[in-house]
């Protein structure tokens, strides 16, 4: 075990110099090499809703030269750092950026359910009312753009804008999100579908990236009234009625998307636009066709201080450094939990040798593929009605966690029917034994495991708070983010999502090394079959979707296919963070136990970290 403890030491200082890359690779990317200037702001707004954001502040903005400026929103279950690649991009190219958490999500206040008591658009707006006031921004020049519902905010600010005598948005820009094409009969508040066409934007820019393939928006329909989904998008009359300034369509030229149409409004030169990238809605935050769009669209509207060639993108470096954390994280928390388990005060938690591979019959392979397929069967097969029934709670501050929580724990106690089945059946019979295998603990030892995982979580944690704190960088990919949060996240995270997904990565765990641990697969083989089958349901379900959506134009689960209601694809997009952490919470039980023998410590620590980490992304409400 010598051995061990020195690979495990190494690895150690690996995952350290990773973290430590990360956060300066990532921060010298997002500063421009220390030209942009970003602070991390707190204020109330009108409304009396606390809300974080970002403040990107570039060299050229100055009081003797204000800079124009950009409000960037994320959408729903989202935070202000999914914004990353529009506010690195724009701010080098000389914008202030303002990119904010909106109420609810990330660092901001909570609201009520859905946050409907706040006017929407709330702190959007306020955030443009702050950016205003800035000596160094240019208030003629202030656009706003939002992806998905940031881009409903957007538009929702561009009501509360037009109250005013002097309206302070000059361009928008919706991301994933549908323009206001129809106005009520009335002078009152604007509405998607009823009323006539109209012109909301008056003479403000307006462009829309509206993704082809996109899940939620740009729907249509048929002759007959039958919904059609995005990609039938741009003969429809909203798509017509925007691109020809909220006229009546009807008999006039259609046209077409990536071209900027013109018209005089008001005495100015006044400009509409459908950007149509191939890709779906949640890649359009992440996407460099869409990052270019964003960066013509605005040079256009509001000119750029620092022209660069919108295909010269560095973002993508920077979710490459973040990646290099993420992945040094893990490395971390494998290793750290093995040099622990070499401290006088865990070692009883020690094996004396490395655990190795059980020896398996006949009978036994049916039982391992078996169980394997039975367990992958019903993750698939429960996903959409567990997951439906908990984001209908009304009784939970956070329902999307809820349902996947939920979801989860199924699926743990799937997997604990089956191991006692499988022990009752077989496993007794040819001399199973619970204590050797890990499965039965004595309370001292189990009261020390809890122990150890807790300060495994905490000191694993503290690096994320570590490059929060001095490199105002995280650790993520896409949509899977390890982000510093504020304390009142730690009392929502523990009843019920710890309790729904401890249930799950404990029997994941004990079923990965105590049942599954055999020569089934040599060496690393093994672990990876049973990877494989732990991310089966996002493996199956997502390239499912999308293979019919890209091969048919129509999803697989679309609103209408699921009886119980609810809204399909966006349960199966929560699939999405799967791929990565149903397998890695596979191999990380796989080494941990090769050197305990104890499944709890794992399942414990995966089961703590990713209730953190989906508490932390996604849309918190006050009950």
């Amino acid at each position: 075990m010598e051995k061990t403890k020195k690979n495990a030491k190494l690895w150690l200082c690996i995952a350290i110099a990773l973290m430590l890359v990360s956060m300066i690779a990532a921060s010298a990317i997002q500063t421009d090499g220390g030209k942009v200037t970003i602070k991390e702001m707190y204020w109330e707004t009108d409304d009396g809703i606390g809300i974080c954001a970002n403040l990107y502040i570039p060299q050229n903005a100055t009081t003797e030269t204000p800079a124009p400026a950009v409000v960037s929103s994320h959408g729903a279950y989202n935070n202000k750092e999914m914004q990353d690649a529009n506010c690195v991009e724009l701010s080098r190219r000389g914008y202030v950026v303002l990119a904010v958490d909106q109420a609810s999500h990330g660092k901001s206040d909570l609201a009520g359910t859905n946050g409907t008591e706040i006017p929407r658009g709330a702190a959007l707006y306020n955030s443009v009312q702050l950016l205003s006031r800035l000596p160094y921004v240019d208030a003629s020049r202030i656009g706003v753009t939002g992806h998905s519902m940031g881009g409903m905010f957007c538009n929702a600010a561009v009501g509360r804008d037009n109250e005013n005598e002097t309206p302070l948005i000059a361009a928008v820009l919706l991301n994933s999100a549908d323009a206001t094409y129809t106005l009520t009969t009335s002078s009152g508040p604007v509405d998607n579908n009823i009323g006539d066409f109209g012109n909301v934007y008056g003479k403000r820019d307006v462009g829309i990236i509206s993704c082809v393939y996109d899940e939620f928006f740009h729907k249509t329909s048929d002759a007959n009234g039958n919904p059609l989904s995005s990609p039938y998008f741009m003969p429809g009359e909203n798509a017509q009625s925007f691109l020809h300034f909220g006229t009546d369509p009807a008999g006039k030229e259609v046209r077409e998307a990536g071209t900027m149409y013109h018209e005089t409004i008001d005495g100015k030169d006044t400009v509409r636009i459908i950007y149509r990238p191939a890709i779906i809605h949640p890649w359009s935050h992440f996407s460099a066709q869409s990052t270019r769009y964003t960066i013509e669209f605005f040079e256009h509207a509001l000119g750029a201080p620092n022209p660069i060639a919108s295909t010269s993108q560095v973002w993508n470096m920077k979710e490459a450094m973040n990646f290099v954390g993420l992945i040094g994280f893990g490395i971390f928390l494998v290793n750290f939990t093995i040099l622990m388990v070499f401290t006088p005060t865990f070692s009883s938690l020690r094996e004396t040798q490395p655990v190795a591979p059980r020896a398996v019959g006949k009978n036994g392979q049916l039982w391992f593929w078996g169980s394997l397929a039975a367990g992958a069967l019903f993750s698939v097969v429960a996903f959409l009605p567990i997951v439906y029934r908990g984001v209908s709670a009304t009784y939970v501050p956070q329902v999307a966690t809820y349902g996947v929580g939920l979801w989860a724990a199924a699926c743990g106690l799937f997997a604990i029917l089956s191991m006692v089945v499988s022990y009752y059946c077989y496993g007794k019979k040819n001399g199973m034994d619970l204590k050797e295998v890990g499965l039965k603990l004595p309370l001292a030892k189990l009261g020390k495991t809890i122990l150890l995982a807790v300060i495994v979580v905490v000191v694993s944690y503290s690096c994320v708070f570590f490059a929060d704190y001095f490199f105002q960088t995280d650790f993520r990919i896409w949509v899977l983010a390890l982000k510093a949060f504020n304390p009142n996240l730690i009392y929502v995270s523990i009843f019920p999502y710890m309790v729904l997904f401890l249930t799950y990565y404990v029997a994941s765990s004990v079923a990965t090394n105590c049942f599954n641990y055999n020569q089934i697969g040599k060496g690393w083989i093994n672990t990876a079959i049973l990877a494989f089958f732990a991310g089966f349901p996002a493996f199956f379900m997502l390239p499912v979707q999308y293979g019919t959506y890209f091969a048919t134009n129509h999803m697989m689960w679309m609103q209408a296919s699921f009886s119980s209601g609810g809204n399909p694809p966006m349960y199966v997009l929560w699939l999405f963070p799967m791929l990565l952490i149903l397998p890695a919470a596979v191999v990380i039980s796989r080494m941990i136990y090769k050197v305990t023998r104890n499944p709890y410590l794992a399942g414990i620590i995966s089961g703590v970290v990713v209730t953190l980490l989906s508490c932390t992304n996604t849309t918190t409400n006050l009950l």
